[in-house]
């Protein structure tokens, strides 16, 4: 068992301006035991918090409640309401030979005919219960919910190789888990590139927030954007020397170019605060934003509510979510909003780097294009560093196990890129899932399935890039968990625990390891199930850059339920993949598509 401080954020921390509902401060120690740590019995604070909540409610002006005994200063990983509500949702995916989401038609992959897929809404605390149906002509897929714990659900995390076989063409998926988070994410296509052909779509998780806002706007999705189909990216990308060229940037699925498109438009109500949910849903880009005359308080990162700072512009690695909230309090007028890169030396360039807007306009502006002027956006492929969380964690010391990543490049298989964790890359079976290996009782994983096998307690990992890696920085995202940021720096890491952030550092599930850095992350190991821990730009993990945890395997089973979904998933997928003469995954299998080899480029087994 293992002892840890946890107190409710502090609204003396707070700017006046920004003050929420009060809440007395609670500094009370607790203890975790048992599967989820979960039982309220262990836990003093938790009868005092619900006789000081259960009548605050979300509104307008009292943003850091939410009903029933949770408010912000509510520690999700103790205790999060049960609605009893299901919300249902059903994504239909397809192809579709011409779709010009920038004015250039090329072909794409949609959800439900659209582009983003339909935003997924629900409560703090509702079950979603989500039919995928793969009508694609050629390839599996997978949906993974991004930053979802899936406690006891590691079936439903939509990781194919891992926790399922992908969907067959022609085949059914629901998936079914509960939001015990709230905040902003999205879901994507876990197989391959798939994502970046349009399997994509932003989620929102409502609750409560660390400052009051009027308006949500819902979800921004952002993403850089390619004109050739990102399987022929990818399939070069593996035997590059760089990252590619990206044509665009689209803002909510629109942008301009050459060829046409439109600026994506959000309205503002004048006096109004509005919170916007900014979502980096890209694939190899980082991303600078602002909006002209309109600083950004930020109050989320990820899934995880945060001590507010004020700001001009924020940057988002790829799968990084920021809350914002914007004061509309200046002249009634349209508005730039800026969009940037990292700058074309730590993620690729951009053929459009310099052109990428969005319009806000406040009700009752003139038609047309913004005149406003605004800031000098920055670049540089680094994170946010005000992140403060609003519920505290100190994080005991200890000396973290290194995950050394070294890059390979292979001129004997025709300049054949990898990228190695402690000496291995990535490379799952389709058709034997993690899972299966549980369920068999059989513990001789391949060594190319980078299985880490962790019990209970504390996790501390410090992932080292090497000196003569190319100097590309790496948004790590860990399934299953958030995870506390300990330590991140250019260089070596000296070896010195004391130099570690251990009183509530910075809580998020994706960060960036730096170009030819380290990357300190330590998580509690408290979900049963194998997670994927890799890097969000596909093609990295296309080569390999991915490890998965086996966590406390021998609770596994009788954590998730039912496998009956599982074990028919994967008969449908064993007998498509049979089906295909000479059948080549190409890479890692979790990034790329399964087709016959006569519509396959250039995309050697990784």
């Amino acid at each position: 068992m293992l002892a840890i401080v946890k107190q409710a954020g502090l609204l003396a921390l707070l700017a006046p301006s920004l003050l929420v509902a009060a809440l007395p401060r609670v500094e009370v120690p607790w203890k975790r035991d048992g599967i989820s740590g979960r039982d309220s019995s262990h836990f003093s604070e938790v009868s005092d918090i619900h006789l000081r909540d259960s009548t605050c409610k979300n509104a307008a002006r009292t943003r850091s409640c939410w009903s029933n005994g949770y408010s912000v200063s509510t520690d999700m990983d103790l205790k999060w309401p049960t609605t009893g509500v299901t919300r249902t949702y059903t994504l239909t995916i397809t192809n579709v030979t011409n779709f010009a989401p920038d004015g250039f038609g090329r072909p794409m992959m949609l959800i439900n005919n659209q582009y983003p897929g339909p935003v997924i809404t629900a409560d703090w605390g509702d079950t979603l219960s989500i039919t995928v149906i793969n009508q694609l002509e050629n390839n599996g897929t997978s949906i993974h919910w991004h930053g979802l714990r899936q406690l006891h659900s590691n079936q439903m995390d939509g990781t194919n190789g891992l926790t399922e076989c992908p969907i067959a063409p022609g085949q059914t998926k629901t998936y079914t888990f509960q939001a015990t988070q709230y905040g902003t994410s999205w879901y994507h296509s876990h197989y391959s590139v798939q994502y970046a052909e349009g399997i994509v779509g932003t989620i929102q998780i409502n609750g409560p927030a660390t400052a009051n806002y009027d308006i949500d706007l819902g979800p921004l999705p952002i993403t850089d954007w390619f004109h050739t189909p990102a399987f022929t990216v990818n399939a070069a990308a593996l035997h590059a020397g760089g990252p590619p060229t990206s044509d665009n940037i689209l803002v909510n699925g629109s942008m301009t170019s050459s060829s046409g498109g439109a600026y994506a438009k959000t309205t503002l109500t004048p006096g109004k605060k509005h919170l916007l949910r900014i979502v980096n849903t890209g694939i190899n880009q980082f991303l600078h934003v602002s909006l002209d005359s309109h600083p950004f308080t930020v109050i989320a990162a990820d899934f995880v509510p945060i001590v507010p700072y004020t700001t001009t512009s924020i940057v988002l690695g790829v799968g990084q979510r920021y809350d914002v909230i914007i004061n509309a309090n200046n002249t009634v007028a349209n508005y730039w909003l800026r969009v940037g890169t990292g700058g074309g030396q730590c993620d690729g360039p951009n053929a459009n780097a310099a052109n990428i807007r969005s319009i806000f306009s406040y009700v009752g502006a003139p038609a047309g294009n913004p005149n406003s002027s605004g800031i000098t956006l920055p670049t540089g492929c680094g994170d946010e560093t005000n992140v403060v969380p609003y519920v505290k964690t100190n994080v005991p010391s200890q000396l973290p196990k290194k995950l050394g990543l070294t890059f390979s490049q292979t001129a004997a298989k025709n300049n054949l890129v990898q990228w190695l964790i402690n000496s291995t890359a990535i490379l799952i079976d389709w058709e034997k899932p993690t899972l299966q290996y549980v369920i068999d009782g059989n513990t001789s994983f391949p060594a190319t399935d980078n299985v880490y096998t962790v019990g209970a307690g504390w996790q501390y990992w410090m992932i080292q890039a090497a000196a003569d890696d190319p100097p590309l920085p790496h948004p790590i995202h860990l399934h299953g968990h958030d995870f506390y940021v300990l330590g991140q720096g250019s260089g070596q890491w000296g070896g010195d625990v004391s130099t570690l952030s251990l009183t509530n550092p910075i809580r998020r599930d994706t960060a960036t390891l730096p170009a030819n850095g380290y990357l300190i992350l330590a998580f509690e190991s408290d979900n049963p199930g194998a997670w994927l821990m890799h890097c969000h730009i596909p093609f990295h993990i296309s080569a390999g850059l991915g490890l998965q945890f086996l966590e406390r395997e021998s609770e596994i089973l009788g954590s998730i339920g039912s496998l009956d979904d599982f074990k028919n998933g994967c008969k449908s997928w064993d007998t498509y993949e049979n089906s295909i003469t000479a059948f080549d995954m190409g890479d890692s299998g979790l990034k790329r598509r399964s087709e016959p080899m006569s519509m396959l480029i250039d995309a050697p087994r990784s």
